[in-house]
Formats: structure tokens, C-alpha cells, sequence
């Protein structure tokens, strides 16, 4: 009797998002993309901070409205709340490239998978940057090769 061979379908990527966290050079990097990121431009000689600064893209406020609303999970009762606290919202781009004189000249997020919450923060940083920060040059490799690739156009830049 001839055995059958069964082979698993791959699926799409499906659940949150899981990167694995490594340390390097003594700072604990959130995905081993970020790692990839910091090798590659330490050795092109790009002096780059990691998470060193975050950016405000909402400010804190009270909502004085009548609110009606469970829970932010969705659980609960259907209340009435009043002087709703709103918190801010920040973002905490992964790497930062400054020019001689302190001011920043790139900004590197990695990133493999996106959650559901990263493409409104991104487009909302974008917009902070737009405003604030006009010459700023922003990256977003996903995979290595578009970080080789963002170390080289910094080095044109620079």
C-alpha cells in the first residue's frame, strides 16, 4: 500500500503581531528588523538614536459632551458619562537621524507587520511632521533590503 502524503496549506499571517525582541550593542531593540536596521547603519557610519524622542499627535482634553458609550472593550453597561477624560495620543518613531547641529534630518520606523492601530498613527505622525518638521526625510523599510536601501539614501543626503 503506497502512503499518502499530506502537506499543510501555508495561511496568511493572521493574530497580532509577535516580533521577537533582541538586544544589541547593550539597547533592547523590539524586532529583529530594528537590529538589521542599527547594524546596517552603524556600519555605514550613520550616527542614529533609537527611540529617543516621542512625537504628540493628539493632546489630552476633557470631553464635556453627554456621552453615552460602554466600556473601550466594548463590555459593560450602555452609560451615560460625563467629563470624559481623553488621553493623548504620542508616537515614538524607532530611529532618528540629526544633522551636525542637533536638528533632525531622517526618521527610520521598521516595520514587518503592521497592527490595526499603526496605519492612523502613521498617517496622524505624518501630518505632525508635514507641520512641523518640513525637511524631514521619513523612511519605512519593511523588509532588509528597504533598509539597505534607506542607509544608502541617507548617505546621499548626508
Amino acid at each position: 500500500m503506497a502512503r499518502r502524503i499530506v502537506r499543510k496549506k501555508k495561511t496568511a499571517h493572521k493574530g497580532p503581531v509577535r516580533s521577537k525582541k533582541q538586544s544589541y550593542d547593550g539597547i533592547a531593540f523590539a524586532s529583529g528588523l530594528e537590529v538589521y536596521m542599527w547594524k546596517a547603519m552603524k556600519a555605514a557610519g550613520i550616527k542614529a538614536e533609537y527611540e529617543s524622542e516621542k512625537f504628540d499627535l493628539a493632546y489630552p482634553f476633557i470631553l464635556t459632551n453627554e456621552v453615552w458609550e460602554r466600556k473601550g472593550n466594548g463590555k459593560g453597561e450602555f452609560l451615560k458619562k460625563n467629563d470624559v477624560n481623553i488621553r493623548g495620543m504620542k508616537y515614538t518613531p524607532d530611529f532618528i537621524v540629526r544633522n551636525s547641529d542637533g536638528a533632525i534630518h531622517c526618521i527610520i520606523e521598521t516595520k514587518g507587520r503592521a497592527n490595526d492601530a499603526f496605519p492612523l498613527r502613521w498617517k496622524l505622525f505624518k501630518k505632525v511632521i508635514h507641520n512641523g518638521y518640513p525637511n524631514v526625510v521619513i523612511f519605512k523599510p519593511q523588509r532588509q533590503s528597504e533598509c539597505d536601501i534607506t542607509v544608502n539614501r541617507i548617505l546621499e543626503l548626508l
